[in-house]
């Protein structure tokens, strides 16, 4: 990415990219300021009908829902609001019946829409009842965390997670529409800024050195909330999703580079008990450096770039191991936990390596003891805990 490029995504005028896949499923990510505001002038083009459920969290609900409802109802929008409880534990089944039947309780039909606002557990919960509803109805994503602007508002995964593993219970069902107000980022404790900030660095490792050079002398700036580089931190990793999500729509191929990192980091979070003492940014961060160390294990990869992947994250506040959270002694039941990611295929874990930084590639053929060899040395790390963190 030059610096052309990355020095234009600082404009004041919205962004607009396009997810370009069949016809019926193509969409918009919309990334700017005071987009909820205008929330009903982005929504009357690709919705048919004029009746939306918003889903949020106790947490946005509180800070953003007033703006929202009063958008809509100037926009001639009928609208229900459901509001759930924060945190990773409310995506599970007892939630997702909870939500279905609110939504039928509201009479949701198939002409109306559901609005997904908040961050990734709600647009992962609320995305995967709409696409359930009625065999299927519309949803607009209207992320309010960094991580889920960058990422889990885009590219139609829905799911929830079981005792097994994280999201191993979804659909794809692609948004109608992706709003993300930057201006909302203001409202997020620092911690969970830094932890989609993970998901950021994710990008410039995959296939952008560019990115990832840039990051290097802006994570900062995008970590304290300078508007100008979050917007081009946004902008830049939709545009990256976007261009392998159109290639890749279902994961059967170059779309599990987005994986980076993710094995291990999903693995993690069922160790810690998808709670606030691993945030699944924190948890990314730890997995990206894993995923480093064991290339640079199997000689495949410069021990100089691992160690820039550490030092960058560590320089904005990452974890880069999980030690402190889910202890010295768990990597045998990590691989176990890895065993039930939803790319095993014939019994063989998928894991996204690298031959540097911005050179990624998924092998399924990875020798077991080097992976467990290279967790135990992740382990015995044990950085000071993230948890409590402002």
């Amino acid at each position: 990415m030059s610096a052309q490029t990355l020095a234009a995504e600082a404009g004041g005028a919205p962004a607009r990219l396009r997810i370009d896949l069949v016809p019926e499923r193509s969409y918009d990510i919309v990334v700017g300021e005071g987009l909820i505001a205008d929330a009903a002038t982005y929504l009357r083009p690709v919705l048919t009908g004029r009746r939306v459920a918003v889903v949020s969290d106790e947490t946005v609900a509180a800070l953003h829902l007033p703006a929202l409802r009063r958008a809509l109802e100037a926009g001639g929008f009928e609208h229900h609001e459901i509001i759930v409880p924060p945190g990773e534990p409310t995506k599970d089944f007892a939630a997702l019946e909870r939500l279905i039947d609110d939504l039928l309780d509201a009479r949701i039909e198939r002409s109306d829409a559901v609005i997904a606002f908040g961050g990734g557990v709600v647009g992962d919960l609320a995305g995967f009842a709409a696409s359930i509803l009625r065999r299927g109805v519309a949803v607009v994503q209207m992320p309010t965390t960094l991580l889920g602007q960058v990422d889990s508002a885009v590219g139609g995964k829905t799911g929830i997670n079981t005792r097994h593993g994280k999201n191993l219970v979804g659909t794809f069902h692609q948004p109608r529409l992706v709003l993300a107000d930057i201006g909302v980022l203001d409202t997020l404790p620092r911690r969970h800024v830094v932890a989609g900030y993970a998901e950021v660095v994710k990008y410039g490792l995959i296939d952008d050195p560019e990115f990832f050079a840039w990051l290097e002398a802006n994570g900062d700036a995008v970590c304290a909330g300078d508007r100008a580089a979050q917007r081009r931190a946004v902008v830049a990793s939709c545009r990256a999703k976007a261009r392998i999500v159109a290639a890749d729509e279902r994961e059967s191929g170059s779309r599990a580079l987005l994986n980076l990192g993710h094995t291990f980091a999903h693995a993690f979070e069922v160790e810690a008990g998808y709670g606030d003492r691993l945030l699944h940014g924190e948890a990314v961060a730890a997995g990206l450096v894993l995923a480093f160390e064991l290339s640079a294990r199997l000689r495949l990869c410069p021990a100089a770039d691992v160690e820039r992947v550490r030092r960058h994250l560590t320089a904005v506040g990452l974890p880069t191991s999980p030690g402190a959270v889910v202890g010295e002694d768990a990597a045998g039941r990590l691989l176990d936990h890895m065993a039930q990611d939803k790319k095993v295929r014939d019994g063989q874990i998928a894991f996204v390596l690298t031959r540097g930084i911005g050179k990624a590639y998924v092998d399924r053929n990875v020798d077991r003891a080097a992976v467990l060899a290279a967790l135990d040395d992740s382990l015995a790390r044990r950085p000071a805990s993230t948890e409590n963190q402002s």
